[in-house]
């Protein structure tokens, strides 16, 4: 397996596992991934860690030498493939975390973008590089990425192909937190424990008006948070929740 799963009590660790490339994305990595995210699904975890073994990269990007080549309808399905493997990261019901713990470029960074935080380690570079080749980026990072930093920043990087630290993306709004020590699974497992004890419902629900609201006007954002804090007040979690809270106990959800 090109992507390896752990579980470290509620939380699921996936491991890029292709060190000798610095986990570059290759079609064989991109389905252990899809395979690893269905498994994650299926699995008690409440919350999902994202690194890369070697201690030198995250993910360095997409595998140059198989993109070579392509026909034109090859190229689209392939990019296709991607583009939903790397989205599936975003549509799970928990928090996904990528903790960059050296290069991320290109298709790498494109995966973390995709995760719903991002944490970088203190010799964390990363970019999106394909300008350099004659490129863009394809796998969500000409989308995502003006979504978190604004366009003119997210253009600056796209168009100058260039390298930033972790210092300069944690300024840029990139990456949320820069990891204190030197393990990238703790710094990771410390992030994602602050999410994981309340209802995944209502995270759920909170990360959808979150996302369907940000291409809509105030008004139309403002109407679709209404309605998922209707469901919301609707659930178990939230009875039980409102019930502690007038109690003076903690809430034990039931994620229903």
């Amino acid at each position: 397996m090109l992507v390896t799963l752990e579980h470290r009590e509620t939380i699921a660790i996936a491991t890029l596992n292709r060190p000798e490339t610095l986990n570059a994305l290759n079609r064989e990595l991109l389905s252990d991934l899809q395979d690893v995210l269905e498994q994650v699904r299926k699995s008690a975890a409440r919350g999902l860690l994202i690194t890369g073994a070697g201690g030198k990269a995250f993910c360095a990007g997409a595998d140059i030498k198989e993109m070579m080549g392509h026909a034109a309808s090859a190229g689209r399905k392939a990019i296709a493939d991607a583009q939903a493997i790397i989205t599936g990261v975003g549509t799970l019901a928990i928090p996904s975390v990528a903790v960059i713990n050296g290069f991320a470029f290109g298709g790498g960074l494109e995966l973390a973008l995709a995760c719903t935080f991002r944490i970088a380690m203190k010799q964390a570079r990363m970019g999106l590089p394909e300008i350099k080749l004659g490129l863009m980026p394809g796998y969500g990072g000409t989308q995502r990425l003006p979504r978190l930093v604004g366009e003119s920043r997210a253009l600056d990087l796209i168009l100058s192909g260039r390298t930033i630290d972790a210092d300069e993306a944690y300024r840029l709004g990139l990456v949320d937190r820069l990891a204190q020590g030197a393990d990238p699974v703790e710094a990771g497992l410390d992030f994602l424990n602050q999410f994981t004890g309340y209802s995944l419902v209502a995270s759920a629900l909170a990360r959808a008006a979150v996302a369907r609201g940000a291409g809509c006007s105030l008004a139309d954002a403002l109407k679709i948070e209404g309605d998922l804090l209707a469901l919301a007040l609707q659930t178990d979690d939230a009875k039980e929740g409102m019930q502690a809270f007038v109690d003076k106990r903690k809430a034990a959800f039931k994620d229903a």
